[in-house]
């Protein structure tokens, strides 16, 4: 089955794919500012794992901090970056910071 990750470049882009996904959805916030850039390049390549493996069970939603600012605020991020774990568009867990291939996995298993 193909990998379900979309990229955000606005606020109404976000809301547009949001509104048309089944199942939940991962919302990473990423940044582009020099002390998130590393910690968010590994999180892409985690989050590239992770469209593979949850294909056809997670949709994963990224969008810039700073591109989408109306989604920033609806969830209250503050840093990059940072995973919104929605069902039905409801926020269930947060968490910011980078993480390894185990604590995203564990961060996945708190989705209804």
């Amino acid at each position: 089955m193909a990998s379900r990750m979309h990229q955000a470049t606005e606020s109404a882009e976000f809301d547009f794919v949001l509104g048309r996904v089944e199942g939940p959805v991962l919302a990473y916030f990423s940044g582009t500012w020099p002390k998130a850039v590393q910690a968010c390049k590994e999180m892409d390549a985690l989050l590239a794992e992770a469209a593979e493996e949850y294909a056809g069970r997670l949709t994963i939603l990224k969008a810039d901090i700073t591109r989408c600012p109306l989604p920033v605020k609806r969830y209250g991020v503050t840093g990059a970056p940072t995973l919104v774990l929605l069902h039905n568009t409801e926020p269930v867990a947060t968490t910011t910071g980078p993480l390894t291939h185990a604590t995203l996995a564990d961060f996945l298993g708190s989705a209804p």
